[in-house]
């Protein structure tokens, strides 16, 4: 299967850096200035979040986010919306959860998805399982890859499994906690160490408490790259030109 993220990891296979920020957030319209801000900043991929009245993974920052797009108006039809007018050029995720996904209609989603340029989901709450058997042939129908989550707590046996049913790359959360907590970093060292001598088929991408250059740095050394949610919000929390703090934090990272 080919779409613009497995066209991505197989011609670079190191230094990714991936963004997340939620749609809708900090205004309904931002979705699209930030996702236009962050490809002219040249980001390697891009991560939406759904906004979801009760996301399990996410910490308060991201969660408080959820909370303003769900006030703002955001919803998936007004996302699909806002996507389907903007070109979309880099690997683009959406992140989300089963119960909203299951609402829309699952065929009806992934079709959208295909019509407005998005690559892969990350759908935390839906269990591996369940993928293969029921839903894993309409991904595909829509070249959509599903990224599967490990953490510390997950079994070598279930890593080996994930990274055979993987059809983009693992998303390897660094600690057992919620999204932007204040772990050090360096606490998921010998984690990700784990991963690399696993020596999997997968590419992963290490997020959850990647908040600067050197965090970034860091995680390079183990895996292909890093995803950078909760601190991105705050850089884009509270300014007057989100477009360029968008730019000028990437360029930090950079």
């Amino acid at each position: 299967m080919k779409n613009k993220l497995t066209e991505l990891l197989q011609n670079k296979p190191e230094g990714l850096l991936n963004i997340f920020y939620t749609a809708g957030y900090p205004q309904l319209e931002d979705t699209t200035t930030l996702l236009t801000a962050l490809e002219y900043s040249k980001v390697d991929l891009v991560e939406i979040g759904i906004p979801f009245s009760d996301p399990l993974a996410d910490g308060p920052t991201i969660q408080e986010s959820s909370k303003i797009a769900l006030e703002n108006g955001m919803s998936i039809e007004k996302l699909f919306s806002q996507l389907e007018k903007h070109t979309v050029k880099v690997p683009l995720l959406l992140m989300g959860y089963w119960n909203p996904v299951m609402q829309y209609g699952l065929e009806a989603f992934c079709k959208r998805c295909h019509e407005v340029g998005v690559d892969g989901l990350i759908v935390p709450d839906l269990p591996m399982s369940i993928y293969q058997t029921e839903f894993k042939e309409v991904f595909e129908k829509y070249h959509i890859s599903n990224i599967f989550l490990v953490t510390p707590q997950t079994s070598d046996k279930r890593i080996r499994e994930i990274d055979k049913n993987s059809n983009g790359f693992i998303y390897a959360v660094s600690s057992a906690s919620t999204t932007g907590s204040k772990t050090d970093f360096s606490a998921a060292a010998d984690y990700l160490g784990k991963l690399k001598g696993m020596n999997l088929n997968t590419p992963i991408l290490t997020g959850f408490n990647i908040k600067n250059k050197q965090n970034f740095q860091d995680a390079c050394e183990y895996v292909n790259g890093a995803i950078i949610g909760s601190e991105f919000i705050r850089q884009i929390t509270d300014v007057e030109d989100i477009s360029h703090a968008a730019a000028t934090f990437v360029a930090s990272i950079k």
